[in-house]
Order: structure tokens, then C-alpha cells, then sequence
């Protein structure tokens, strides 16, 4: 990820990839890395610290060319992408970026320059985390439930939804393999590079990659007749029309949104009907206990609980 006169300095964050989740680098600050939910300090020679004081610091300048080794030295091939605020490189690596906005006249962003921030947030897949709930996730005549994941943000719905995918496209002791679409707004569930997935998400899986989740699924439906559709984050009631839509279409429909719990979702006023309706069979819900991400509980279309 870093130009070959910065990677020295990596290379001991790099022994630990299993672990680390994310690299900070904040211009004239201490660049900071996240192994086990833990934070430290990488200093001038590589070594992991944890006074802050005793960290390496990056220039605007030195941010630059690590942005531009990112791209392939190739800025304006990825302008679309760092319009939205993030890349996703090879290996299906998400890197958040910040700095100065630039507006077009309709006051829509056009533009991020001075880009000053970076946060690399390293994927990891873990095959196999659905294994367990797969029994709840299937109905009497081995067809996918329409399931809703909810969870706080950091903990794990995404990865989640990923290894689901997988396990619904690949087929599984409880259901044979079909046809799974998955819109991909932002490049995390299939991590896809240049088109490609980086994640495995099943052999009969297509992904719509970098579109807005209204648009992908009317374009999935039309194209890729897909028995099982898949989005991340629903967040305005634009999504839950194009749900509804999909889900009138034949489609059995998988999808995330941050919260706590049934009940909170209730709460936010695009979900309320979507719950009276029971546009979902099956509410997943994930916690964090004790830093570890865990399924709290799995609820029917009622809110009655399957799994305690």
C-alpha cells in the first residue's frame, strides 16, 4: 500500500495483517494503527508504540505520494470514487479520505482537494461466521428468508452479510445454490477492484459495484434476474421503496441498517411500515460483548425470538 521509500516503516504492522483493522495517517499528527480494537503508535524505524509522542509524523506532502501510489499514479482515473470520499484498492481495502470539499453550483460535491486524512481500513474475511444461523435463515421448503441485519456501527454486520451471501449463492445443507445480486454502494461487501470481486462471495453471485442502492436493484432486477438480492446500510425511504419494488418482483431480499435492537428501528420513520408489514421474516441482530462481535438474538416477522 505505501511507496517503496515509506515501507520500511511498515513492515512490522504488516506481520500483524491478521489483526490490524485500520491505519490512521493525519497530516503533522502521529500515524496510528488499530490491531484488536486496540490502538498504537508507529514510530520513525516501524516499531508499534503506544506513547504518542514517540510516533512518526506525515507531511501533506508525504500523504500525497502515498495517495497517489494508491491510485497507480493515476489520480483522475479514481476522481469518482474520492468524490464520494473513499477508495477501494486491490484486495478489497477501503481507504476513507478527507479534506477540502469542492461544491458545484446545484451544491453537490464535485471534488475533494488538500486531501489531508486517510483511513485504511484493512477487509478481512471470516468464512464460516454464518454457519451457525444458517438453520433460522432458510424456510420450511429450503428458500431464503427475507432478513434484515441490524447492529451498532464495529460490529461485524457487514461481514456478516458477506458470508451469507456466500453461503446463499454457494448453496448449504438447508437450501440449493442460487442466483445472489448484491449492490454495492460503497465497494465494502465484495471489495471489488477494477470489477472484480477481492471477496469470495459465491460462485453464482454478480455485483453491481459503486452504485446507489435505489438504481442498482431496479438495474439487477431488469438484467440479472436474481432470486436473492443483497444491500448494505439501508438509510432513507428511497431504499425501502426500491425494496418494496424488488421484493414485489419475486425477489427474496437481504439488507443492513444500523441499530440496536427491533424496536429501535420502529423508531426511525422510513422503517415503521416495513416492520408493520413484515417486508422481513427474520431480524438478525449483532452485538458487542466484552470486544467481541456476537448474534444478540434472531427474530421472526413478529419480533418473536428464534435464537436466544
Amino acid at each position: 500500500m505505501f511507496p517503496e521509500s515509506l515501507r520500511d516503516r511498515w513492515r512490522m504492522a504488516a506481520q500483524q495483517a491478521e489483526h490490524l483493522q485500520e491505519i490512521r495517517l493525519r497530516v503533522n499528527a502521529p500515524a496510528a494503527v488499530l490491531i484488536d480494537r486496540k490502538e498504537w503508535f508507529v514510530d520513525i524505524d516501524g516499531s508499534l508504540v503506544d506513547r504518542q509522542p514517540a510516533a512518526a509524523q506525515y507531511s501533506a506532502e508525504k500523504l500525497e505520494a502515498i495517495l497517489k501510489h494508491l491510485c497507480q499514479y493515476s489520480v483522475y482515473a479514481f476522481a469518482d470514487e474520492i468524490r464520494q470520499g473513499f477508495l477501494t484498492i486491490q484486495g478489497g481495502h477501503r481507504i476513507g479520505l478527507a479534506g477540502q470539499v469542492i461544491m458545484e453550483d446545484d451544491k453537490r460535491i464535485r471534488n475533494l482537494k488538500y486531501i489531508r486524512y486517510l483511513n485504511i481500513r484493512i477487509a478481512h474475511e471470516i468464512k464460516g461466521i454464518s454457519d451457525p444461523i444458517l438453520p433460522y435463515l432458510y424456510d420450511s421448503q429450503g428458500k431464503v428468508c427475507n432478513t434484515l441485519l441490524i447492529a451498532p456501527p464495529g460490529c461485524g454486520k457487514t461481514t456478516m452479510l458477506r458470508d451469507m451471501i456466500r453461503n446463499f449463492s454457494n448453496g448449504t445443507g438447508y437450501g440449493v445454490g442460487v442466483n445472489v445480486s448484491v449492490v454495492d454502494e460503497r465497494s465494502e461487501i465484495a471489495g471489488s477492484y477494477l470489477g472484480i470481486a477481492q471477496n469470495d462471495v459465491g460462485i453464482r453471485t454478480d455485483v453491481l459495484d459503486g452504485c446507489p442502492k435505489r438504481e442498482g436493484m431496479m438495474m439487477l432486477i431488469r438484467a440479472m434476474a436474481p432470486q436473492v438480492l443483497a444491500v448494505d446500510e439501508l438509510g432513507s425511504e428511497e431504499d425501502i421503496q426500491a425494496l418494496q419494488m424488488a421484493s414485489g418482483c419475486g425477489c427474496r431480499l437481504i439488507a443492513t441498517i444500523h441499530g440496536g435492537s427491533v424496536e429501535e428501528i420502529q423508531y426511525k420513520k422510513y422503517m415503521r411500515n416495513v416492520v408493520a408489514d413484515r417486508l422481513f421474516d427474520r431480524y438478525l441482530v449483532l452485538t458487542r460483548r466484552n470486544g467481541c462481535c456476537e448474534v444478540e438474538g434472531i427474530y421472526d416477522g413478529d419480533g418473536k425470538r428464534c435464537l436466544n
